[in-house]
């Protein structure tokens, strides 16, 4: 038995998505490193292992601010960092002057991923006295079935995924998180912003802003997981389909929220919340064409 992140005995087995245990030793073998620290239940779990099992001064958790970074989620970040005792700090990435980002195709994830890592790059270089650190980050098993270029941009540069290499899927870091007292365990997953708009329409600054601000203004109704989908002046909310009801009997407070942000018509969307749902508007055969036109080919 082990003691948990509460001071409670913590049964020491595997078969609940992930092995906690092997986690923690793994995440010594790394040494030295850089968490990309997002706020979600993935990087918020691997920040706090990490940092309980290597020591802060080993572990520097690093947020990355940019405009398709939700307000609440980087004030959440450093929440999280004061309550848990992080070693934090933050990078400015640029990935809105990338063309190739703006363009919003199917590798748009790619180019993301590779602004963070060119950000986080010359921060886990100082680490450890100079002698460097290498950078992890929060993918589970269940993000490798889904279409997540960023992966690929980040194994290219060197970055580690302990989750996946102790066999964590996103129940296993639920799991986990509830039983080491962590409360973000039931956190709803929070995609970047960019996420919400269409591929092939281009992102811009106006567009994530816009979009930043509807669900911001949902949210302060009571809605915690939610989309809104970006379609020119149209937007499209996502909820769960149990709190379709609360969205139409809350009408004129939802669409005034979102009319607000600067939409001209509001949507619902019947079939409810699913997360990552815009991929499946890519055409077939599309990932293989972005991927193998990406530096690397494919992943």
């Amino acid at each position: 038995m082990s003691e948990s992140a509460a001071g409670q005995s913590e049964p020491d087995h595997s078969d609940s998505g992930g092995d906690v245990e092997a986690l923690r030793a793994g995440l010594r073998r790394i040494g030295p490193m850089v968490v990309a620290f997002s706020g979600g239940a993935d990087s918020a779990f691997v920040a706090r292992v990490a940092t309980d099992a290597l020591g802060a001064d080993r572990v520097l958790c690093v947020t990355a601010v940019s405009p398709s970074l939700a307000p609440e989620e980087l004030a959440d970040c450093r929440a999280l960092a004061g309550e848990w005792g992080l070693r934090f700090a933050e990078v400015h990435t640029e990935e809105l002057a990338d063309p190739a980002y703006t363009a919003n195709d199917g590798s748009r994830c790619y180019h993301c991923k590779t602004s963070l890592l060119e950000a986080l790059a010359p921060v886990a270089a100082a680490e450890d006295a100079g002698a460097g650190a290498t950078v992890v980050l929060g993918v589970n098993l269940d993000d490798l079935g889904d279409h997540r270029p960023g992966q690929q941009a980040a194994a290219e540069r060197g970055a580690r995924f302990p989750l996946v290499e102790a066999g964590f899927t996103k129940a296993g870091v639920r799991t986990w998180s509830k039983r080491l007292g962590l409360r973000t365990w039931d956190k709803p997953a929070a995609a970047c912003l960019a996420s919400r708009v269409p591929y092939g329409t281009p992102v811009d600054l106006g567009t994530l802003r816009s979009v930043a601000e509807a669900e911001s203004g949902l949210r302060s109704l009571g809605f915690g997981q939610l989309r809104v989908r970006h379609y020119g002046d149209t937007a499209r909310i996502e909820v769960p389909v149990g709190d379709l009801g609360a969205v139409v009997a809350r009408r004129e407070e939802v669409t005034g929220a979102v009319h607000r942000a600067g939409y001209r018509y509001v949507t619902l969307d019947l079939d409810g919340f699913r997360s990552g749902n815009l991929n499946n508007g890519l055409a077939a055969g599309l990932d293989d064409v972005v991927l193998a036109s990406a530096p690397g080919g494919r992943r």
